[in-house]
């Protein structure tokens, strides 16, 4: 993927500011030299944080959505419908959301496109959700650049996966972390039914004494979780259908969430108001449709189905068949239209309803 240059090279935008206000004349030969303050006009470099955010902030969250990108019919971005979609988010009671994800399709993005999508959620929502941008990557020369982009655009803190497929060695993991830590509030992602590779305890342990070490969205179960609760590290269940369980028997802090773009205030009951089993129960059978294929195949079929997003998927996704469709229209209608993001009622859709993008 192209990786957009640095912002320290981006052109300067003088506007009504120019010219800065100069602190002094200095008289040096025939020629009279102004002394500016640099911090009135430069851009920021790549390194410096425009959103200066505590790792406090960012471990007190306890719903944080894995939001979805929706597409235009020839394959951008629908921007219209991705700020509706935060909006709902927001309205719902999020904290939080994660941008370019998994769910977020990150992975089918240039990071110039990624990096557009993170700086475009900081500019219209950054005062009201916290905005995790997910700048991770299997090389780490990579995960540091686009971290550098990320913070210069604003995100409040990153989120970073272990380097997948070609995979490396414990000590290779500590420095890959070791390396993107340092420039902000950060969040690791362990998920090896994707990653194909385990991130073992003991290196999370030998990195959480770094102050931006925000804690782990955690997706191997219960007793990982304990792990890591009974050492004092934040954790975040990567699993909807865990998180109830994890976040009030086993000390999670909360939940990075697909289910929360289609039931947002759903999840924040579950991960704020005590043990509700009669709740977790009653989404049980949602929470198996969303991952009845790999995500995020079911949840751009149901925002498609329920009118938020229009029906369109980069490909190599497809949407869910004829029948899991007509199983998520009885699910809606099992817990309740009103209970759901979205207008419009929730519709089967015809396979032809579906476009299809290879080239974008």
């Amino acid at each position: 993927m192209a990786v957009p240059l640095s912002s320290a090279s981006a052109p300067v935008s003088f506007g009504e500011s120019w010219p800065p206000k100069y602190s002094a004349r200095i008289s040096r030969g025939k020629f009279s030299v102004t002394a500016i303050s640099l911090d009135d006009y430069l851009p920021m470099r790549s390194s410096e944080v425009k959103n200066r955010t505590s790792t406090g902030d960012i471990t007190s969250l306890r719903v944080i959505t894995a939001v979805k990108t929706p597409y235009l019919p020839d394959g951008r971005f629908d921007l219209e419908a991705y700020d509706s979609l935060i909006n709902m988010q927001i309205e719902g009671g999020a904290e939080g959301v994660i941008v370019g994800g998994t769910t977020g399709e990150g992975h089918l993005m240039s990071w110039d496109e990624h990096i557009m999508l993170i700086g475009h959620t900081v500019n219209c929502f950054g005062t009201k959700i916290k905005v995790v941008g997910n700048t991770g990557s299997n090389s780490t020369r990579e995960a540091i650049h686009a971290t550098e982009q990320g913070f210069a655009v604003g995100m409040h803190a990153a989120l970073h996966i272990n380097p997948y497929y070609g995979k490396t060695s414990v000590e290779g993991l500590i420095s890959h972390f070791e390396a993107v830590l340092p420039m902000g509030p950060t969040i690791i992602y362990n998920v090896p039914s994707r990653t194909g590779q385990d991130i073992p305890p003991a290196v999370i342990e030998a990195v959480s004494s770094f102050s931006n070490m925000a804690g782990v969205k955690e997706c191997v179960g219960h007793e990982r979780v304990r792990c890591y609760t009974d050492k004092g590290i934040t954790i975040w269940s990567g699993n909807d259908d865990e998180c109830h369980d994890s976040r009030w028997k086993y000390g999670a802090t909360g939940v990075i969430s697909v289910a929360s773009n289609l039931i947002p205030g759903f999840m924040r009951k579950l991960m704020y108001e005590g043990e509700n089993t009669a709740l977790n129960d009653k989404l049980f059978a949602l929470m198996k449709w969303l991952f009845c294929q790999p995500n995020p195949i079911a949840l751009n079929t149901a925002l498609a189905q329920l009118g938020v997003v229009r029906p369109v998927f980069r490909l190599p996704y497809v949407p869910l068949p004829l029948e899991k469709r007509v199983e998520f229209v009885r699910i809606v209608e099992s817990i309740g239209r009103e209970n759901f993001v979205g207008q419009r009622e929730a519709r089967v859709l015809d396979d032809d309803d579906f476009v299809l993008i290879s080239r974008y």
